[in-house]
């Protein structure tokens, strides 16, 4: 049985910083690309960032370039997203999501395996 733990999420104040952690099991974890997603009240999820299953590609959505990054460590099957320089419009719940296979997956509908998601409210 494939698990995404999310954990890392919190209430802070604009500008500050936060670090996200998925832990993942039941699953080959180094042959998956690892994404996270994010979905504010009112909106659709959306694409926050994504890392290849090797060589630790990334790719970010515009608004997050240059505060978010995202990184892997897949001896510990654990994917981390450190966000810096935080924003009320960062506010959502945020889900870590797998897909095996693919590079380059921005579209929620593709990804095969998802978290339970963790809050992130950045008050401004």
């Amino acid at each position: 049985q494939v698990q995404l733990v999310e954990s890392g999420g919190g209430l802070v104040q604009t500008g500050d910083s936060l670090r996200l952690s998925c832990a993942a099991s039941g699953l080959t974890f180094s042959s998956y690309s690892m994404g996270w997603l994010r979905q504010a009240p009112g909106k659709e999820r959306e694409f926050v960032a994504a890392i290849s299953w090797s060589r630790g590609r990334t790719n970010y959505r515009n608004s997050v370039k240059g505060r978010f990054t995202i990184s892997r460590d897949n001896a510990k099957n654990t994917v981390y997203l450190q966000m810096n320089s935080l924003k009320s419009e960062d506010t959502a719940i945020y889900y870590c999501a797998a897909v095996f296979g693919k590079w380059g997956t921005v579209l929620p509908d593709e990804y095969d395996y998802w978290g339970q998601g963790t809050q992130v409210t950045v008050s401004s």
